[in-house]
């Protein structure tokens, strides 16, 4: 049933908005009329205004990532106590704390009140639910099972976010050291440097190498520090550009897995990501091909995606699925071992979900050892590097002094 969005006058007078639903924009007004409404303003909920079609850099989702999750999560609890899925959407929307939101869940409400699947329903607004939220969700429906399925969801939801955020934590302080490095050098360079050294630049002794050197550098950082920024950007630009290009792409994403301290971190933070869609697919009743396509393309390293690609079409023709895995190096082994044991015991999803949860922590004791080792060395190197700009600065004053004596 179609949904619509009005602007109405209650008997005081006082101005109100909602969402309403009828067959015709004709039923709408004759519903608002029957509740002591007077409408102003009556447009169908489209769904570009529920967030899925339209498209651009500054439009943002609906649900932010953790949104999603804790919104799955409130839906999962509403299904699996026994409400209709209908009313629980209705009771979703009351909740909804932004308008998009609203918009967002009014539009799915109608859609499954019009007698479609709640996937398929999904499927119309693609940029709020991804291919695998979908996946999962009609095999909820299929088995029967919807609520149990979103929890598992939700689980998996908030993971992810868990092993995100703990590796952005990670990152994050040797982060602002170097740029905070990067401006005090900066400032020392171009601004404090040749303020102190002028002072003895009109002296008949020479200055020291240190200082020359200093004052060579600080120089050149004034005269083209602007066309370097302009480059750096213009290179990025056209790097950025490049990895648009499925062969650069690929090219780029095989090299960075080659790297001896990030290229594991990456293997690791997708094999589990892999791993736990898997698990998540295969244990709601997706068909094993299908749950392996869609696991796939949650790879972020397109290098890896085209591995499980590839291990998609030897299980297609016959092969399990550890051998397939297996075949590639470039997937971690201990995610082929517990596919083994897996399809071995009849209890793939389970040992699918270990394997994710093992990998998990070992990309998280990586991640949180490699900023470990960052923090002292960013530390030592940005002293070194005000040490030898502050002694650029005092090496004159010292030589000064022994000439006065």
């Amino acid at each position: 049933m179609p949904a619509y969005k009005y602007e109405a006058l209650d008997a005081n007078g006082k101005s109100s908005t909602g969402i309403v639903e009828a067959e015709t924009m004709k039923a709408a007004r004759t519903h608002l009329r029957g509740l002591q409404l007077v409408p102003l303003g009556l447009q169908p909920v489209a769904v570009t205004e529920a967030g899925g079609a339209r498209r651009g850099f500054f439009v943002p989702k609906a649900f932010s990532s953790s949104g999603l999750a804790v919104w799955t999560r409130q839906l999962a609890g509403l299904v699996g106590a026994g409400l209709p899925l209908e009313r629980a959407l209705t009771a979703l929307a009351d909740e909804a704390e932004e308008q998009r939101q609203r918009d967002l869940i009014a539009h799915l409400r109608s859609e499954v009140n019009g007698g479609t699947p709640f996937a398929r329903a999904m499927g119309s607004v693609p940029r709020e639910f991804d291919d695998v939220y979908r996946a999962v969700v009609a095999a909820g429906e299929q088995s029967g099972a919807l609520g149990r399925v979103l929890e598992r969801l939700a689980d998996d939801l908030e993971e992810r976010q868990a092993l995100k955020g703990k590796l952005i934590g990670a990152a994050l302080y040797p982060a602002i050291v170097s740029v905070i490095a990067v401006f005090i050098v900066g400032f020392l360079v171009t601004y404090v440097v040749p303020q102190v050294a002028t002072v003895f630049a009109s002296g008949k002794h020479a200055l020291p190498f240190l200082t020359e050197m200093m004052l060579a550098i600080s120089a050149f950082v004034r005269q083209w520090g602007l066309l370097m920024v302009a480059l750096i950007a213009a290179s990025v630009f056209v790097f950025s550009a490049a990895l648009r290009q499925p062969a650069f792409r690929l090219s780029f994403d095989s090299a960075v897995l080659n790297m001896p301290l990030v290229g594991r971190l990456m293997r690791g933070y997708n094999a589990a990501r892999f791993a736990g869609t898997l698990a998540m697919l295969a244990g709601a009743g997706v068909p094993i091909l299908k749950a392996l396509q869609a696991a796939a393309e949650t790879l972020s390293n397109h290098a890896l995606r085209a591995d499980a690609m590839e291990a998609l079409v030897q299980v297609r023709e016959g092969a399990p699925l550890a051998s397939a895995l297996a075949a590639h190096k470039r997937f971690p082994g201990l995610l082929a071992m517990f596919a083994r044991l897996g399809e071995q015991t009849g209890q793939l999803p389970v040992m699918l979900d270990r394997a994710a949860r093992q990998l998990s922590n070992e990309v998280q004791r990586r991640a949180f050892a490699l900023a470990t080792l960052l923090e002292p060395l960013l530390i030592v190197g940005m002293g070194g590097v005000v040490m030898v700009i502050v002694l650029s600065v005092l090496l004159p004053i010292i030589q000064l002094n022994s000439f006065v004596k």
